[in-house]
């Protein structure tokens, strides 16, 4: 089932593209390909994502990050929140917290796909909130080299003024599961991330879940072709030949 919530950012493409192909903004060359027909894809005003039934987790987030975007997040709370747009069988729930006790037994955060602090100059912000956009992601990762490549990408904004990012879920090998969930689902075994600019200059990096807090994210670069292969996706499927050719991991620090 496709589930499209608010489409404020969401417009038409012109009647030459097939289909009535919807475009949606925080997709920078058509959003990514290759998810399952029973995954739900959801519009808002800050990210897109493909949440995925099975595992309760999104299979990939995109989100457009600008300067007018970007805010403080300290004094901001993690109210954490059931997605509205999924049925209760579909995703992770807060109330009983299927998040309990998971920092204590096995060491994992409740991990935003799409950054708070990257909305947290809107009035959105508290949609980054919601369960969909999170995943049980190890401390060491989440608060090492996935915090600086955030960070990254923000400072990288300033400079630019838009950067376009692509995130997602890798399942490679078995993980502990959720201690307290009371639903099937799936914990990932790493992550991926594309940042990217307009003009086609974008970088690839995968994490492994197990990735020590004191790694550096530039030694996690991986070619966009390497992501695809692992991730069973088509990234950017609008994408012309020579696009995306240039690398971008100079302006993030590597």
């Amino acid at each position: 089932m496709w589930r499209y919530a608010i489409m404020v950012m969401a417009l038409l493409a012109s009647p030459a593209q097939a289909d009535n192909e919807v475009h949606i903004v925080h997709c920078l060359q058509g959003c990514p390909t290759g998810t399952p027909n029973s995954n739900d894809l959801i519009i808002r005003q800050i990210y897109t994502l493909s949440s995925n039934d099975a595992t309760k987790l999104a299979d990939w987030v995109a989100y457009l990050i600008t300067r007018e975007t970007i805010g403080t997040s300290e004094s901001l709370n993690r109210n954490w929140k059931k997605d509205p747009d999924l049925d209760d069988d579909e995703t992770l729930e807060p109330d009983p917290d299927d998040y309990k006790g998971a920092n204590r037994q096995i060491k994992t955060d409740r991990g935003h796909m799409a950054p708070l602090a990257s909305f947290a100059g809107t009035v959105f912000w508290r949609d980054t909130n919601y369960l969909s956009n999170i995943t049980p992601q190890r401390s060491d990762l989440n608060q090492g080299a996935w915090l600086d490549l955030e960070n990254a990408e923000r400072e990288l904004t300033w400079r630019r003024g838009e950067v376009w990012v692509l995130v997602g879920t890798l399942y490679e090998k078995d993980e502990d599961p959720l201690p307290s969930a009371d639903e099937p689902h799936k914990v990932p075994s790493g992550y991926w991330k594309v940042v990217s600019l307009k003009n086609g200059r974008m970088v690839g990096f995968i994490f492994d879940q197990e990735l020590d807090r004191d790694a550096n994210h530039c030694d996690q670069v991986q070619p966009v072709q390497e992501i695809e292969r692992r991730s069973g996706l088509d990234l950017f499927p609008n994408v012309s030949s020579t696009w995306g050719s240039q690398e971008l991991g100079s302006d993030l620090g590597c």
